[in-house]
């Protein structure tokens, strides 16, 4: 596929994005950064979230993964639905009721302020870690389709002496200028409306990745010669097609595992999230934003079963035209794609698809970092007039793309390709000590040693890091999988029931909504 072509894809999605988010960030103020104003249509954030639940990881992932992995990834889709009704239905009454701008001022209302600045702290950690590895796929797939072919070329034919003495320089400088296009594309269009931005730019993405999606499996099916009923027929018939796993308890794609990992992994990384939170508190009311949840993981549920249907007609296809399998299963739907394989329409198609998912997540991610350092951090909305907390909040977000960015680069030099297992197994260990503490505190009336609250967060997920590497000579051959995120978030529960206080005079909190009787 030529690269100029798919850089003039880009440009003109990212025309129409900026067109969106000049609309919706007119007469934008604090408030429409951090809540949208809490004004948002259900209907709207609704089909928004799954912009932001599908990132660049997931689209270029989940196809490819089917051939270790199956439809196991489904038992897990089926816990990500369990766990979005705990959320709608035990977080959302919670977090309205207490009016909150972030997620994690809950936390000093109920312990205090170590343990509200060690989960903020933690969410800091988790999201630009996660943010990081998703955006750096979509960077590492642009470098081979548009960067390289484009500008190497130029370089070392103008520059071949320092490339004689540094083989890789222009590889790494472009790389460089690849990361900072995406940051700056990045902060642009969520610099002044935030959330409202988000909510309508987040749509169009969606819109675009469902149909980029359907429209591949439609064009691959078609190259295959498949109608829809031989489609179905040879998918189901297909060894790749299994979806559950029951046999042994050992295999990570065990069913009790996955669903259970999908429930918790969903409530941490979602309910417990400001990212995705930030969205689901705009909407008008509390039973506006259930209906929002419970939609959006239904949804979800949906467009990932579409991804793995995806991933069988690219290995029949592969198999049926001698095509070679690449060595890492991230590389097969990006190769076929972009390859010469399908009408130039499936390259475009996919390209769009990709840019959608992997910037909706940037973007949001973005955000709800410069919403959770201003506010909880830096405590900016308790200090000063509405100007300088915007001052401070646009000098924030300037700082956590430039951040992001650096964490980016990071991950390049260090050559770390893995993608949808790496996010989860970081959301293991940064998210389990959040869930553990929202746990604690909402089913609980305890209060704790707050001071203390810190040194548990990091010694539980310490502790499962020792456990996980050992995992197979201790227990007689069990493997974690992503249930490593419950096991965290227990020790930080078992971690708080050893800081109890014990005084007759100790705070009593109610278990419904956390807050002082």
């Amino acid at each position: 596929m030529n690269p100029l072509f798919i850089l003039l894809t880009i440009v003109a999605y990212f025309a129409a994005l900026f067109g969106i988010s000049w609309l919706t960030s007119r007469k934008a103020d604090n408030q429409s950064f951090f809540v949208g104003n809490r004004k948002s249509s259900w209907y709207v954030v609704a089909f928004a979230m799954i912009g932001s639940a599908i990132s660049g990881v997931t689209f270029v992932s989940v196809p490819g993964m089917v051939a270790g992995n199956s439809f196991a990834y489904l038992q897990m889709a089926l816990g990500f639905v369990a766990g979005q009704f705990i959320i709608a239905f035990v977080l959302i009454p919670l977090f309205y009721k207490m009016n909150l701008t972030s997620i994690y001022e809950y936390l000093s209302n109920r312990f205090g302020i170590a343990s509200y600045k060690t989960g903020a702290w933690f969410f800091f950690i988790s999201k630009m870690l996660g943010a990081a590895v998703r955006l750096y796929l979509v960077c590492f797939v642009l470098q081979l389709l548009v960067f390289e072919p484009i500008l190497l070329p130029f370089l070392q034919k103008h520059l071949s002496s320092l490339d004689t003495y540094m083989p890789s320089l222009f590889k790494h400088l472009l790389f460089l200028l690849n990361v900072a296009v995406s940051m700056a594309l990045t902060w642009l269009y969520t610099y002044r409306g935030g959330v409202k931005t988000l909510i309508w730019t987040d749509s169009f993405k969606t819109l675009c990745l469902i149909v980029s999606v359907v429209m591949c499996i439609y064009y691959i099916a078609s190259g295959l010669g498949f109608h829809f009923g031989e489609m179905w027929a040879a998918i189901n018939a297909h060894d790749y097609s299994r979806i559950f796993f029951f046999d042994d308890i050992n295999d990570k794609r065990y069913f009790l595992k996955q669903f259970l990992a999908g429930a918790f992994t969903v409530i941490a990384m979602t309910g417990l999230d400001q990212d995705f939170m930030q969205k689901h508190l705009s909407c008008k009311n509390p039973k506006d934003s259930q209906k929002n949840i419970i939609t959006s993981g239904l949804l979800q549920f949906g467009v990932i079963y579409l991804f793995l249907l995806l991933g069988v007609l690219l290995y029949i296809f592969a198999a049926s035209n001698h095509v070679a399998i690449p060595e890492k299963s991230d590389d097969l739907f990006p190769l076929l794609a972009t390859g010469g394989y399908f009408p130039v329409v499936v390259g475009v198609l996919f390209i769009i698809g990709l840019i959608a998912a992997a910037y909706s997540a940037a973007g949001s991610a973005l955000t709800s970092l410069t919403t959770s350092f201003t506010v909880d951090i830096l405590q900016s909305a308790k200090q000063g007039t509405e100007a300088k907390i915007a001052d401070r909040r646009k000098k924030v977000h300037v700082g956590m793309a430039v951040l992001m960015g650096i964490v980016i680069v990071v991950i390049n030099l260090l050559n770390n390709t893995s993608v949808i297992n790496a996010v989860y197994v970081l959301a293991s260990y940064t998210y389990g000590p959040i869930l553990g503490m929202f746990a604690f505190g909402i089913f609980t009336k305890w209060t704790v040693k707050d001071k203390y609250l810190p040194l548990v967060a990091i010694l539980s997920p310490a502790l499962c890091l020792l456990i996980d590497l050992h995992s197979e000579a201790w227990l007689n051959g069990y493997k974690f999988s992503y249930e490593l995120l419950i096991m965290n978030a227990a020790f930080t529960f078992i971690g708080l029931v050893c800081l109890i206080k014990r005084s007759s005079g100790s705070r009593q909190f109610a278990v419904a909504v956390g807050s002082k009787q």
